[in-house]
């Protein structure tokens, strides 16, 4: 894509802020979304909770990056916390699709964030964009939070969900959490191990979003996992392995059950996701297996 000028919300966030580093790097000229007043040339005010994006701030950018939304892993899912889970997406996708729809020119593409959560528990089952969603809240959330994206694609906006996995970064999200355990020497298997966990190093969830943007004849899901996922107890390995600690340490299903409460399902769940469209669509990752990534995050 040629220099341009790309409106990101959620630009604060882990992935976010790595795109924001990464387009501004190669020239482009990005607009941030706040939910404050703007202190600075490059921000739009938006709330996401009340349905307001300042539209006229978006005018002229000829793409736009939604990756805003609460944390799932960020505290208990309590009654309270699913439904702002829920609304920070729907509510926030909704409005910044109608933003879009709205504006003349109209943007190339509207890339909306979406997570693998869509597929719900998959056993040892593979499953890739053309598997249908699973049951439970986060399948059905993610089902709304990409028909919530519907204004812009009517507008004739090419529209793309990237259904992301588990980030592998020592600087946020899940994996975040894991780094400073493993370093302890205090790393383990989550439950049995059994289950499939579908990951992404950060470099190539941002490259992978960089592609979708600038591939124009792209669009509807794509999986941004890398393409072999591997068990809890596989992983727990080789984190062992490449930060040479022991692995001895094992969280008991129950444990984990009484800590997170309804979340614990999501840590103890299996999804065995495959980035099949991205891989067609000529991506190439640059860290696909586990120890590989795991290095790239410990370096940073």
């Amino acid at each position: 894509m040629e220099a341009s000028r790309i409106a990101v919300a959620g630009a604060s966030g882990l992935i976010g802020a790595a795109l924001v580093r990464s387009l501004t790097a190669d020239g482009h000229e990005v607009v941030r979304l706040v939910r404050r007043t703007p202190r600075a040339k490059d921000e739009v005010e938006w709330d996401p909770e009340r349905q307001y994006v300042d539209a006229a701030g978006l005018t002229g950018c000829d793409a736009v990056v939604n990756l805003a939304g609460a944390g799932v892993g960020d505290r208990r899912w309590t009654d309270a916390y699913k439904r702002k889970i829920r609304d920070s997406r729907l509510l926030g996708t909704a409005a910044l699709a109608e933003a879009a729809a709205s504006l003349s020119p109209l943007p190339r593409v509207f890339v909306n964030g979406s997570a693998i959560g869509f597929y719900g528990e998959t056993g040892e089952r593979a499953v890739d964009e053309n598997s249908p969603p699973g049951d439970g809240f986060l399948p059905s959330m993610c089902v709304e939070w990409e028909e919530a994206a519907a204004p812009a694609e009517e507008a004739g906006v090419r529209t793309v969900f990237a259904r992301t996995g588990l980030v592998v970064s020592a600087k946020g999200g899940a994996w975040g959490r894991l780094f400073p355990l493993f370093k302890a020497g205090l790393g383990g298997r989550l439950g049995d191990g059994r289950q499939y966990w579908s990951y992404i190093t950060l470099h190539d969830e941002v490259a992978a979003l960089r592609h979708l943007l600038d591939t124009e004849s792209l669009s509807g899901p794509f999986n941004l996992t890398a393409p072999q996922p591997l068990t809890n107890r596989e992983i727990t390995a080789a984190m062992g392995r490449v930060l040479h600690r022991p692995t001895l340490f094992a969280v008991p299903a129950p444990a984990l059950r009484l800590a997170l409460g309804e979340m614990a399902g999501d840590v103890l769940g299996s999804q065995r996701v495959l980035p099949t469209r991205l891989l067609e669509s000529g991506f190439s990752f640059a860290f696909p297996g586990i120890e590989d990534a795991i290095r790239a995050a410990a370096r940073g």
